[in-house]
Formats: C-alpha cells, structure tokens, sequence
C-alpha cells in the first residue's frame, strides 16, 4: 500500500448527506479524485458505477476527476454526461448499478459545487449511512493496489429516464394545458425540452439556459422571490399552472393559475392520496415538519401514515424499512416507491399533472382542499448552544402539559392540533423553526410566545 500525507481535505465539506463546498478552495480536482477511489473502495457491490455533473461551470472537470479517482481503483464507469440529480438514481436503478455520483452543489450559490453519492438500487448515502467512512478513507489517502484500472464508458440515458418519468402519467387523456416551467437557469433547462415534447402543453420556456452563475434569481424555488417571475408570467398570460425547479432539478414547486405556490405539504397530501388510491391500504411517510394535512389525508384514505427525520438518505432509508409507498417532505422532495424509493421532482411534477388532470377543475381548486392550516416559512435564529436552548423550551412545555417529542430536534403540540418545531442546523450554529395554527391570529401568537420563551 501507499501512504500518502492526507492533508488538503477539509473535512467540513462532508455534510450530513453529501458534500459541498468552495471550488478551488475546498473542492478541488484531487478532492475529488480522492473521494472516488474513497468511494470505489467503500462500495459492496461490484461492478460499474455512474457519474453525470451539472451545469455549473467546474462540474464537468471535477467530474472527470471523480471518474479518475473510481478507474484508479479498478470501477468501471458510465459517464452519462450532464444530468439532473434524479436521473443517477434512476440510472443506478434501473441498470444494477454499484452506486452512482452526480456533481451538483443543488441550488447553493455559483462558487460552490459538491457531490451527492449513491449506493446499489439507489440506496442513500449520508453521514450515518457510509459517507463517514468514505470522508475517512478520503482523507487517509491510503487506497488498496489494484490489479488494473477501471474502463469509462460514455452513456446516454435521456431516452430512458424521460420514458420512466411519463409513465407516472395518462398521457392519452391529456388536456393542452398552457404552462410556464421555470428552470433557474439549471439542469431542468436541459431535461425539461425531451419530457415536454412528447406532451399536448403549450410551455412558456424560462431560463432553460444553462448557467451556473444563476444570473436570474437563485435556483431555490422555496423562497418567495424566486417564485415572482413565474407568477408574473402565469398572470399576465392566463395560463393554468407552472413549475419551478431547484438547480439540479430534483426539487419542484407547483404554482396554480392564481399565481399562489402549493406547499410541500399541500402536494405532499396530494400525492399521498393519488397514491393511496393505486395502492389501498399502503404506508406513506411524511417528515417531521409536513403540516397535519398530511398524516389526516393519509388517514382518511385508508393508509398508514409514518412521521420522519427531514433529509433524503433517512427517508430513502426509512421508505425502504417500512416498504412505502410514497414519501413527501416540506421542502419539494418526493419519494416514490417505482423510483427505487428515490426522489424525483420531475416524477412528482407528472403526477401531480396526472391529478389535475383527472380531476377535471383548476390547480388552485385542487389545492385548496388541503390548504386547511396556516405556517410561517421555515425561519433560522443565529444561537450559541443549539442543544440548552431546546431543552429549556421543551422543559417549558412540559411543564405546560404540551406533547413534546425529539424526532428531529423538538415538536411541541397542543392539545388544539396547534404545533411549532425547532430543530438545529446539522452545520450552522442556527436554530430552524416551523409552526402552523388552525388560524392566522393563532400562528402569530403562538411564533412571539415560543420565540419569546426560548430568547431568540
């Protein structure tokens, strides 16, 4: 073996499920050469693995590196090129993969970029389920001798994944909608024009342009701001919805023809009751911070409901323990049982057009059946110690004879169905809170009072 200085890998870069950083800085190509053979060495299963990047401008020559870094180490790989992050998962999936990587720094601004990693059938990879040791093995620098390096072999699977997504969609009864896509300039610019051609829309394209300086708006479509354009555009042409995509295109946010955005929570219970259907009697989970029209709609539609963590490699994790059949988070992922229990915003944007569709109204009638409850968007308070600061607030509750639970950092509910979170940052020293309230005035009082009592 070789034993070489493991210097030059800030380890900070390895988040709780995957890696970001600052290029030329704190992800450079030997960072990520390293983490290939790391990740090569770690993986269980043999044979190839698949690497695809982004758009942004260093994604390519980072990939090329990773790939270097697996080939070292004697994995074969298929380089499928530039992708949205859901494509490796399908990929990975659907082709009996080792695992898959894809160069993506998400909807994080243009001077970062970062990895997300997959295992065999598309199974997570976070912190507690091997990045840890791949960040280890990264940082020693000490890989195994290999009889012979790996092959690259270059793929296109566009054809394919596009024909996956369309099948979670009754394409034969579809009406012509008028629809606005909003792609932030990232990787759904790239994906969207192969799906949409085989479908009867008359698309408004927006920002389809390849650009990972995001020179628009930032590609995070949970922030209000970055919504505006797309409402504009649904307004002033009339049109009967829109969608808008993160940077890498595995998030998506519906948009009704009012022009109003539909919560993760509001399409989660959608899906959830659109997939109850298909499958009667099947479990569906939601996280910790879903509103209560979540587990009711599951509830009322015959299925069993089952609260999570917030983040993509625990619910992956999780769908596949509790053998779900779909999975919704706040924040615009979905998970799908016939995706390899992954997440996919272009999965969830053609099902959630699929239900519209048979429904026979308007997006915002759909929606406004489960936008029952009242939130505040998710807000972030700066603290020096996370952890005495949650337990003095569940102590105060407790005290109070509120039900408090430590999923994922705190959950205090009330006995009217009342609730609030507060849950620490996994690399910030923020506190991160979300309430919702049968009321406005209610959600109001109830944010200044736990604010209040926790000083922030």
């Amino acid at each position: 073996m070789t034993d070489n200085n493991g210097d030059g890998i800030n380890q900070d870069i390895f988040k709780a499920y995957d890696i970001r950083g600052k290029v030329g800085e704190e992800l450079t190509p030997d960072v990520a050469r390293r983490i290939g053979q790391a990740f090569a060495e770690w993986l269980e299963v043999d044979g190839p693995v698949a690497v695809g990047y982004d758009m942004r401008p260093d994604s390519e020559e980072l990939s090329a590196a990773f790939m270097e870094g697996l080939t070292m180490q004697g994995r074969d790989v298929w380089n499928i090129g530039r992708v949205a992050s859901d494509m490796i998962y399908f990929v990975v999936g659907k082709f009996g993969l080792a695992g898959g990587a894809v160069v993506t720094a998400s909807h994080n601004p243009g001077e970062y970029n970062g990895i997300k990693l997959c295992r065999e059938q598309a199974g997570a990879v976070g912190l507690d389920t091997g990045l840890a040791d791949i960040r280890d093995f990264a940082t020693a620098n000490n890989f195994d001798p290999v009889e012979a390096q790996g092959k690259i072999h270059t793929k296109d699977v566009m054809d394919d994944w596009v024909e996956h997504a369309l099948g979670f969609i009754d394409r034969e009864n579809l009406k012509p909608y008028k629809i606005a896509i909003d792609a932030g300039n990232g990787m759904a610019g790239h994906v969207k024009p192969h799906v949409t051609k085989h479908l009867p829309f008359d698309v408004h394209e927006m920002y389809y342009d390849l650009d990972g300086t995001f020179p628009n708006h930032e590609a995070n479509p949970l922030k209000v701001e970055t919504l505006q354009d797309l409402q504009e555009r649904i307004r002033e042409h009339e049109l009967d919805f829109g969608i808008a995509f993160d940077g890498d295109g595995d998030r998506a946010v519906l948009v009704d023809e009012k022009g109003d955005p539909l919560s993760g929570s509001v399409l989660s219970a959608i899906l959830a009751r659109y997939f109850l259907e298909k499958n009667p009697g099947a479990t569906v989970l939601y996280n910790a911070i879903c509103s209560n029209i979540v587990p009711e709609t599951i509830e009322k539609h015959g299925g069993t409901p089952v609260r999570t963590r917030v983040g993509h490699s625990i619910i992956k994790n999780n769908m596949r323990e509790h053998d779900a059949v779909f999975a919704g988070e706040h924040s615009g992922h979905y998970y799908f049982d016939d995706n390899w229990k992954a997440d996919s915003g272009l999965i969830a944007a053609m099902a959630a057009i699929d239900v519209l569709n048979k429904s026979g109204g308007t997006l915002s009638e759909l929606a406004d059946e489960f936008r029952v409850y009242h939130n505040i968007v998710e807000t972030n308070f700066e603290v020096e110690d996370k952890q005495a600061v949650l337990e003095h607030v569940a102590a105060h509750y407790e005290k109070h004879h509120a039900d408090v639970d430590w999923l994922d950092g705190i959950t205090v509910r009330f006995g009217n169905g009342d609730w609030f979170n507060l849950r620490p940052s996994n690399t910030e020293p923020l506190l991160r809170m979300n309430a919702e309230a049968s009321k406005p005035e209610a959600l109001d009082q109830l944010v200044d009072e736990v604010k209040s009592v926790a000083g922030l």
